[in-house]
């Protein structure tokens, strides 16, 4: 067999381990999770933003349907740091053993990150949403009749993104700190990235301008902090890779005066003989 198909193979079956690990562990969330759920269900319909209206079952299957959805999400929100942790095993043997464990420091990070997205959604944004939706409501006078399965469908979909945007400045770390990202090109295209983060703050929000300007604030502030922490991640890899180029020489030369002793030795050995 070809060793470069080998190698292809090697590595499916490396991302195929650490995929039944990751499942291994999101079964074990599932178990857990399963009382955790009905606590947060009802912690939500007690919200202010639900208490104000009478949530309905439009099926039969609306209540199961609400509580699977809240158990595969908490249980996916626990299992996180185990998928980040593979995810990292998995394209991390390339890199040096200080970048190794420099990146590995960024699991917790990405985690704290990813429940503040979703609790600034959740904390923020949902309730402005809600208040703008029924304001508009009661502008049409049109009577709100909502099922449960849909309000819980609304709220994952408006939380959930936020958790994933809120990765912005783990990533860049991450990529400058292995030397793929340059922070000076997010300084130059500074203008372009605030016109695309302004769009899509305008998807996730409603159509107003100030949901726009809560959204889009947050994601400029996401952007400039991963600015700032990007160019201390490039610098380390500058540093880093400095000291490789330096030790790669220094073994270089190593190698070079163990040739030359080597050629003494045996030129002296010719001339014993």
């Amino acid at each position: 067999m070809n060793p470069k198909e080998l190698t292809v193979i090697e590595h499916i079956e490396e991302l195929r381990s650490r995929l039944v690990v990751t499942a291994f562990f999101f079964v074990l969330a599932l178990v857990g999770s399963f009382f955790l759920t009905e606590p947060i269900i009802k912690f939500i319909q007690e919200s202010d933003e639900a208490a104000q209206f009478t949530l309905n079952a439009f099926a039969p299957t609306d209540p199961l349907a609400v509580f699977l959805k809240v158990l595969f999400i908490v249980a996916f929100v626990l299992t996180s740091p185990v998928l980040l942790y593979q995810l990292w095993s998995f394209i991390t043997p390339g890199l040096l053993e200080t970048e190794r464990k420099a990146t590995l420091k960024y699991i917790p990070y990405s985690f704290v990150l990813f429940l503040a997205g979703i609790s600034f959604a959740y904390f923020v944004l949902f309730p402005y949403v809600m208040h703008f939706m029924t304001s508009l409501s009661n502008s049409l006078e049109i009577q709100q009749t909502i099922g449960i399965d849909e309000f819980f469908s609304f709220l994952f979909t408006l939380t959930l993104p936020f958790g994933i945007v809120f990765q912005l400045p783990v990533v860049t770390l991450f990529l400058a700190r292995i030397g793929i990202l340059n922070p000076a090109l997010m300084v130059k295209f500074r203008k372009y990235s605030y016109f695309i983060l302004f769009v899509l703050a305008a998807i996730l929000a409603p159509p107003d301008f100030i949901s726009n300007l809560i959204v889009a604030v947050p994601l400029f502030i996401l952007y400039e902090f991963s600015i700032v922490i990007s160019k201390v991640g490039y610098k380390k890899y500058l540093a880093a890779e400095e000291q490789r180029q330096r030790e790669e020489k220094e073994a270089a030369e190593q190698m070079q005066v163990e040739a030359l002793l080597a050629e003494q030795r045996r030129q002296m050995e010719e001339m014993n003989r």
